[in-house]
């Protein structure tokens, strides 16, 4: 994953190959969303004299911007048989899978309703090594916009002058970019003399 998954194994003995199947499901979650900024994974085992009840507790916790929070949780259960921790890992990837599609969808289609030409920008100020920039709009407004805002991975290939849609949210420090997508390729970069060349789409008044 783009982001480092912590694993906190509890009372579960730790061994590598646990931990590889976390990765996988991992993998598969970030699949439906490439922006996921935060992967938490908890595992618990009942101690022996509770081993009647199927024994694995598997918590999934992730985030994804601007401000979501998703888990999916297996508690140990009275089961005469005892699903092995494997499957009880898989189980519990499974659903917070299914939540995480249900918010990608509800995400696009957010953005498809908001993406117009009052969202239109220009990357105006860039800091790569920190992850953050800020995008210029029409009215001449700086919007600041975090790496993991930026869909399709594309952070990196960001310069100043590149022409990028957005959806707007308010922040704690003013208005933030919570979605950028790039809508034109980015250009070489400019002098600091020149002025920065408009967006692909914005109309000149």
């Amino acid at each position: 994953m783009q982001v480092p998954i912590e694993i906190s194994f509890g009372t579960t003995q730790a061994n590598d190959t646990t931990r590889s199947l976390i990765e996988q499901e991992a993998v598969k979650l970030e699949r439906v969303c490439d922006h996921i900024s935060s992967c938490r994974v908890a595992l618990d085992e009942q101690p022996e004299p509770q081993r009647a009840r199927n024994p694995y507790r598997v918590r999934v916790e992730l985030h994804v911007p601007p401000r979501h929070t998703l888990v999916a949780e297996s508690r140990p259960r009275d089961s005469g048989v005892h699903d092995p921790l494997p499957m009880v890992i898989r189980a519990t990837f499974k659903s917070l899978n299914t939540q995480l599609k249900k918010l990608v969808d509800k995400q696009h289609g957010h953005v498809k309703a908001h993406f117009d030409v009052e969202h239109l920008a220009i990357v105006s100020r860039l800091f790569p090594e920190a992850g953050y920039g800020f995008i210029k709009t029409p009215d001449g407004r700086d919007i600041y916009f975090h790496r993991n805002s930026v869909l399709h991975h594309d952070f990196d290939r960001l310069t100043i002058g590149t022409a990028v849609r957005f959806a707007e949210k308010p922040g704690d420090d003013g208005p933030q970019a919570s979605t950028v997508q790039v809508v034109d390729k980015p250009g070489a970069r400019i002098s600091d003399d020149s002025q920065v060349p408009p967006p692909y789409g914005w109309e000149q008044t």
